[in-house]
């Protein structure tokens, strides 16, 4: 077999094994760490920065890098929501594509990026290819790649085997997301308030707020003394403080035990100039439940009947509202439950508003999931872009 036939053959082993990670009951950091092995020699990287994101958004929400010092991450996060560059993950997404190179992007003149000329460039580093995780309408994750300057750029057929392997990480990281069956019980949370200083390290926070900064923590330690979550959310709170759009101002994320937070961040009237208050809060069900939905797969349509399905419709509501015949629902309902692990309605409403909980007393009444806030016509619910 000629070197071509072999480097094509690792190819294919490799996205055989990036395909089996979604079936392996992997947490995040488990998948990015087995991706590491499996895509290193094929790509030609020497430093790579995973994190997840926000699957709503996009928002990168936690970083893992084994390559890199972090230690200057707060410079890191202030480009990826501040900066007008080329190849942001956002662009990446817009454009289509899953994975993209700076050299490309910048046709070879790699200090028009103003990462390039801060950070990719004084740590050593030539060519950057990023890559996002989307599956079923979410971005659960994303990476960038460095190589050595002196290595040259990325060429087209790795840009191109990235994008292949890019489709792959999305459903791994979906999968990660899906709720434990024990999930979402027992736990009464209010919200953690954390004061956050320029720079995104804590100046004072809430008692319940220790504990789940420890929980929301990155794989790999950084210098911002905060998860990344938090940093991001007060980044995006000083853009709306100086009259700069931001796409979402609130930051979705989720723990170790399948349950879901939402950040939301604020500029301090009358303290000093940069303080933001961050706070955190456990999702409400509408927040929550389309995140769930698309953890388990279900496509836009399949959200949307099962969103009016835990309101309380029964099929034949379901098919007036959605302009669908009944059998077509009736076909929907069962892959809903094939892919939810359900078996009944009841169960379907445990697993997507109580985050794999179980229903104590009954079902949950229709007349719940509509204070929540999910319209009638259940396409609210999806975060299908």
């Amino acid at each position: 077999m000629g070197s071509r036939g072999a480097r094509g053959a690792a190819a294919q082993q490799a996205i055989e094994g990036l395909r089996e990670l979604a079936g392996a009951g992997l947490t995040a950091e488990e998948v990015f760490r087995r991706a590491d092995e499996l895509l290193r020699a094929l790509l030609g990287y020497d430093a790579v920065c995973w994190h997840s994101a926000d699957p709503a958004t996009g928002l990168v929400t936690s970083v893992l890098s084994d390559d890199l010092s972090l230690s200057g991450f707060e410079d890191a996060v202030r480009l990826e929501v501040w900066a007008d560059d080329v190849t942001t993950f956002p662009a990446i997404r817009r454009s289509g594509v899953r994975a993209e190179t700076l050299s490309r992007a910048t046709k070879g003149q790699l200090a028009g990026s103003a990462r390039f000329r801060e950070l990719i460039g004084p740590g050593g580093f030539g060519d950057e290819l990023r890559a996002v995780f989307d599956a079923h309408g979410g971005m659960w994750g994303c990476a960038a790649f460095m190589r050595a300057a002196d290595r040259g750029p990325y060429l087209a057929q790795q840009r191109e085997f990235a994008d292949l392997a890019a489709r792959h990480l999305g459903n791994a990281l979906r999968a990660c997301h899906v709720p434990p069956l024990s999930g979402g019980e027992g736990r009464e949370e209010g919200p953690a308030v954390v004061v956050l200083g320029p720079a995104n390290r804590p100046l004072a926070l809430s008692g319940p707020a220790e504990e789940l900064l420890g929980r929301l923590a990155d794989p790999s330690r950084t210098s911002l003394g905060v998860p990344t979550a938090f940093a991001v959310a007060a980044e995006q709170a000083r853009r709306v403080a100086r009259g700069q759009a931001v796409p979402q101002s609130k930051v979705r994320v989720q723990d170790s035990a399948g349950r879901w937070y939402v950040l939301h961040g604020s500029a301090l009237k009358g303290g000093s100039e940069g303080e933001v208050t961050v706070v955190a809060a456990p999702a409400t069900p509408a927040d929550a439940m389309p995140l769930y939905l698309s953890a388990y797969g279900l496509t836009a349509r399949e959200q949307e009947v099962a969103l009016l399905l835990v309101r309380g419709y029964d099929t034949r509501d379901v098919s007036r509202l959605l302009a669908m015949k009944p059998y077509t629902v009736q076909d929907h309902l069962k892959s809903v439950f094939a892919k939810a692990g359900v078996a009944s309605r009841r169960e379907l409403v445990a697993r997507i508003m109580l985050g794999g909980g179980t229903v104590q007393g009954g079902a949950v009444k229709p007349g719940a999931v509509r204070a929540a806030g999910v319209r009638s016509d259940g396409s609210a619910g999806t975060i299908v872009r």
